[in-house]
């Protein structure tokens, strides 16, 4: 295949900034016209979903052609956590950002747990807390028609989800079928096995999450900044209608990242 073809047929690019720290409903309506068909929505800081902001969600929701995605917190939050005070507490505010995105989302991206300096003296309880927060989550997304894409992680010590192998083993134990992958391209080139990921989770892609980096460590770069091969990377993934969301700091970054692709 002609890689300038594919280029011209890889229209699903959506765009996220989880470092937004302005109102991000007054730029939203911008996307379309640069070329976004999407918009994934974190969970985190000024884009948090409110019952004060729902009305604003809900317009741009009826008036634009945006797919709407919503990236479930990650902040303070570890489905592994053994304090269970606090991990019913992680539990029930996950559900409730499900309950207010159901009118309007379809897929909701998760992170899965990490190891506390408790769980590391017992990573085998850690592990179990974590498949059965995510079989909680998958059952409550189940319940308002919403689809899981759990997310690989970047090389970071104690998080899970690094490898093919971890990534497969908790979609396999989870064993939901709403329950799919967010492939995140950036993240995987930390611990340099996006190859592997292609080839042994490709059968668990939903979603994909698309940002560079020197694969040092996770550095959210416009695409084209960093050490990832960009062409035949895409020229892999080029038989799906999923959407690429580039995650990027800043809406000018996002546009980089499209005229990036748009050239290539």
């Amino acid at each position: 295949m002609d890689l300038k073809v594919y280029f011209l047929k890889l229209k699903n690019i959506s765009f996220s900034s989880r470092t937004t720290l302005y109102d991000p409903y007054l730029w939203a309506y911008e996307l379309e016209e640069l070329g976004f068909k999407g918009w994934e929505i974190v969970q985190e800081g000024f884009q948090c979903l409110r019952n004060e902001n729902l009305s604003k969600l809900k317009d741009i929701y009826e008036t634009t052609d945006l797919k709407i995605t919503i990236h479930l917190p990650f902040s303070d939050m570890n489905l592994a956590c053994l304090n269970d005070n606090i991990h019913v507490a992680i539990i029930e505010q996950l559900k409730t950002y499900l309950e207010i995105a159901s009118p309007f989302v379809e897929l909701a991206v998760i992170h899965p747990g990490h190891y506390s300096p408790y769980g590391s003296l017992v990573p085998s309880k850690a592990w179990k807390q974590n498949i059965e927060s995510l079989q909680i989550i998958a059952d409550t997304a189940e319940n308002y028609n919403i689809d899981l894409a759990l997310e690989n992680m970047p090389n970071v010590m104690q998080i899970m989800g690094t490898t093919p192998n971890e990534i497969q083993s908790m979609l396999e134990s989870v064993n939901r079928d709403n329950i799919h992958m967010t492939f995140d391209i950036g993240h995987a080139n930390t611990s340099d096995n996006i190859d592997e990921f292609i080839t042994h989770c490709s059968s668990f892609f939903k979603h994909f999450h698309i940002h560079d980096n020197h694969g040092n460590y996770d550095e959210h770069l416009p695409i084209g900044r960093g050490n990832i091969n960009w062409k035949p990377i895409l020229h892999k993934l080029s038989n799906t209608n999923s959407m690429f969301v580039a995650e990027m700091n800043s809406l000018e970054e996002g546009i980089d990242s499209i005229n990036y692709i748009r050239k290539l």
